[in-house]
């Protein structure tokens, strides 16, 4: 459905996506990355807003860029919110799907029936501005999709949601999948995750893994994990742990021995007696960081090669 070749993109002197060669399948697929990783670069690219500097786009076989074939196919919710907060929810997706070359009729029938979808149909008639977040988010969502894409481009479509807004977005985007394509841009691994999506791990601007989620954690796993324990005795510490089986790089920041190690928690429950059994004062011991940003770390070590 996608296919990105040796894609480079600069803005000036700045690179938003660098080197970037991934082919993506029809199907659902999220697009990890923290703020700044050059998704929305990406998703432009893709939706044909941005043309690439160098490599080729390819979307259903062409490139994107000026090209009404492949966009009349794509829908697009894009992370910023919606600036003109006069009209109705109503009016901007009847906009929308005219803009898709439907007549006015057609329009208002595909308007009313993609609100009806997102559960906006009571409140789309008021201005947006009278809206909470949730609300235009969905709105968002119904402009998206009201022209029957073949695929759906979601830029952080989640973010700035409270937790029952959130959960009840990510069923519906979930419900999509079954009928569509879809790419989902988000810096929450779990969101993407209760998509059953495949994924792209990006970040400063290149593509450091892709996969399946069970592939992704794969190559997390591969790496040793960091244990950072902090004591009074930190020299001493750094030589007990180089004795204890298993471990794969130690360095000292301070009074902190960062310990790289595939068994984490035997290293742990080991340096703890043996610490105390040569009189060293161990104050805090902070487990591998397992959030995105600290998957992202172990990853880019990964993708440079660097085992620890």
């Amino acid at each position: 459905m996608i296919t990105l070749e040796h894609v480079t993109k600069l803005y000036g002197s700045v690179i938003g996506v660098n080197d970037v060669t991934v082919a993506l399948g029809a199907g659902a697929h999220g697009l990890l990355g923290p703020n700044g990783a050059g998704k929305t670069t990406f998703l432009g690219l893709v939706t044909g807003q941005l043309r690439p500097t160098l490599g080729t786009v390819r979307v259903f076989g062409e490139q994107p860029f000026g090209n009404p074939r492949v966009l009349r196919r794509i829908g697009y919710c894009p992370a910023a919110d919606l600036l003109d907060r006069t009209v109705t929810p109503r009016a901007w997706v009847r906009y929308l799907v005219r803009l898709a070359g439907f007549s006015a009729a057609a329009a208002t029938a595909r308007a009313d029936h993609a609100l009806e979808q997102v559960g906006l149909t009571a409140a789309a008639r008021r201005p947006l501005t009278t809206l909470s977040k949730g609300m235009r988010q969905r709105a968002k969502l119904a402009g998206a999709i009201a022209h029957d894409p073949d695929l759906v481009v979601l830029d952080e479509p989640f973010n700035g949601l409270d937790p029952v807004a959130r959960h009840d977005l990510v069923a519906l985007v979930r419900s999509w999948a079954t009928a569509r394509s879809l790419i989902v841009a988000s810096h929450l691994l779990h969101e993407v995750e209760s998509l059953d999506a495949g994924l792209a791990v990006i970040l400063g601007g290149r593509l450091v893994a892709s996969g399946g989620a069970a592939e992704i954690r794969g190559l997390v796993d591969a790496l040793p994990g960091e244990v950072t324990i902090r004591c009074a005795e930190p020299r001493q510490f750094a030589e007990l742990a180089f004795r204890i089986g298993g471990v794969e790089g130690v360095r000292i920041e301070g009074d902190a021995v960062i310990v790289a190690t595939h068994r984490p928690v035997a290293f742990v429950e080991e340096a703890a007696v043996r610490a105390l059994d040569e009189g060293l004062h161990l104050g805090e011991v902070v487990p591998a960081d397992r959030s995105l940003e600290g998957i992202f770390g172990q990853l880019v070590r990964l993708h440079r090669g660097v085992k620890a």
